[in-house]
């Protein structure tokens, strides 16, 4: 256990790497392309907006919400540092009722060992409740690779799964979908489906349904991911909204969960405030519709044999770094997606990653590793966001993500070495700290308004300057400067007109003062 958590360095990554935190295609790149799907913008409005109002008004019925989020913050860094002995803690309370834990270093490991455990009860299948963990691992693919074919049962999972696609959504992974769409794909994808579907939600959740039923009823074993593991315990638990979640976690003889170090927390009671804040913070629900807690193994009821994979893959490591240990507080509520705008408009795709969105920027360069090369996609992340705040307002546990944004980029800055940022940023100091060059150069960018277009933007600048210019437009320098104004004369005439203004002013209202005073 020290040498898993102890390490000065991070655990060595395998050729499997890090499943899908690592996009293939940098953010600017591949947020262009999402910007011309205009049903995707649609999509992503409606479905954001939505979340965005209901989470509005149950988050302003609470008298307690800002001491909700206190505490939530504060049970999180609690249990960031004091995760070796919580960890253990937890599994000794697991093994006491039962179960079996299991420790993976990376996303190969924990892959391999949910294999070797399927492969052990003869099953050549599984079917999955919705998890984030074994998403950033590639689980499914590796079963796949081995024989076993998994079945998400979660609604929006099953449907990314049809359709060969991937989650753009920490909550809602089929948020980029509409009702439509996801109608074709059931009748293209799902055998035997009625050809008469139409996209009337509950017909689609029905038809879905119909699908699962009998892989419920004979799949004999399940994989999970865990929100919340209870060190205190040995609890493990699982919010969802449908019941498919529920069904995987009692019905299957085997079950195995995948569950990262960090949603480790120390109490059981700690879970009265977080099944406040993630239901309010993610859906917009005061209560979540389907809670499921297990500890260990009950004899006589749901699965006889239960597996605990602890996945570190990046954590560690992570949890040295200041930037690194703030986000592993993340709940995974996505309430920080649903109020971005960058997120809104370019999708989750865009991202490349398992997270999307404003905390997978922090939270995927402190995972899968952030370096200074061009080619490396996540070092593009910790950019791509418009630093409004809105994020760290939404939080429930009060993560200050873009502050981390900043740093990140700071970071990437120093790694990158000589950029022609670090030399514009030099030249204009030189220029700032000479009055006389200031005034020319000034007096110089006059000349950019000769490359203005009609609108008095600039939109494409000369090397190295082209890598402003490919993502925003300039504004055309002004025909005269502030200071040129203040030293004409016009400008010295309309300074005296605004102290005489202000003069006039201040005299009418000592005037009704002594007035008023009179008057008592």
């Amino acid at each position: 256990m020290s040498t898993f958590l102890g390490m000065p360095a991070p655990p060595p990554r395998s050729p499997y790497g890090t499943g899908n935190l690592r996009g293939d295609r940098a953010f600017p790149r591949a947020a262009h392309d999402e910007l011309g799907n205009d049903q995707l913008r649609r999509n992503l409005g409606r479905a954001t907006g939505t979340i965005r109002a209901k989470r509005l008004n149950v988050t302003g019925e609470l008298p307690d919400w800002e001491a909700l989020r206190d505490a939530g913050s504060a049970i999180k860094t609690d249990a960031m540092n004091r995760l070796p002995e919580l960890l253990e803690q937890l599994e000794r309370k697991v093994t006491e009722r039962g179960g079996t834990v299991h420790w993976a270093r990376d996303a190969a490991e924990a892959n391999a060992i949910v294999a070797r455990l399927v492969t052990a009860t003869g099953s050549d299948e599984v079917i999955k409740v919705k998890s984030m963990a074994t998403q950033e691992t590639g689980l499914n693919e590796h079963l796949e690779s081995v024989g076993i074919t998994p079945y998400e049962t979660d609604l929006a999972e099953l449907i990314v799964q049809l359709a060969h696609d991937k989650p753009s959504h920490i909550l809602v992974p089929a948020i980029h979908r509409n009702r439509d769409e996801i109608r074709q794909i059931f009748l293209d994808r799902i055998p035997g489906v009625d050809p008469e579907l139409d996209n009337v939600p509950a017909h689609l959740a029905a038809a879905a349904r119909s699908y699962l039923r009998e892989k419920f009823l004979t799949t004999k074993v399940a994989v999970s991911g865990a929100n919340f593991g209870i060190a205190e315990t040995g609890t493990l638990a699982v919010v969802e909204s449908e019941g498919n979640g529920r069904m995987c976690l009692t019905l299957p003889e085997t079950l195995i969960t995948v569950m990262g170090i960090e949603k480790v927390l120390p109490r059981y009671q700690d879970l009265e405030v977080f099944l406040q804040l993630l239901p309010r913070s993610s859906t917009g629900e005061r209560m979540n519709p389907y809670t499921s807690l297990w500890t260990g193994v009950t004899p006589g009821d749901g699965p006889q044999d239960f597996h605990l994979v602890l996945l570190d893959n990046g954590r560690t490591a992570a949890l040295a770094d200041a930037i690194g240990r703030a986000a592993l507080n993340c709940i995974r509520c996505s309430a920080c997606l649903n109020v971005c705008p960058v997120y809104e408009r370019t999708g989750g795709h865009a991202y490349g990653s398992t997270y999307p969105g404003p905390i997978g920027a922090v939270l995927t360069p402190q995972l899968a590793g952030m370096h200074a090369a061009k080619d490396d996609p996540n070092s593009s992340l910790p950019y791509a966001s418009s630093l409004c705040g809105a994020c760290f307002d939404a939080c429930p546990v009060k993560i200050d993500i873009p502050s981390l944004l900043v740093e990140l980029r700071h970071q990437h800055t120093e790694q990158t070495g000589v950029t022609p940022e670090k030399l514009a940023m030099k030249a204009a100091a030189a220029v700032m700290r000479r009055p006389a060059l200031y005034t020319a150069a000034q007096k110089a960018s006059a000349l950019g308004r000769v490359v203005a277009g009609r609108d008095e933007t600039i939109s494409r600048l000369p090397p190295p300057l082209s890598g402003w210019s490919d993502s925003r437009d300039t504004a055309a320098p002004p025909r005269e400067t502030f200071r040129s104004w203040f030293a004409s004369e016009e400008g010295r005439a309309t300074l005296r007109a605004a102290a005489d203004e202000q003069k006039t002013e201040q005299n009418t209202k000592q005037n009704t003062d002594h007035d008023e005073e009179d008057a008592t």
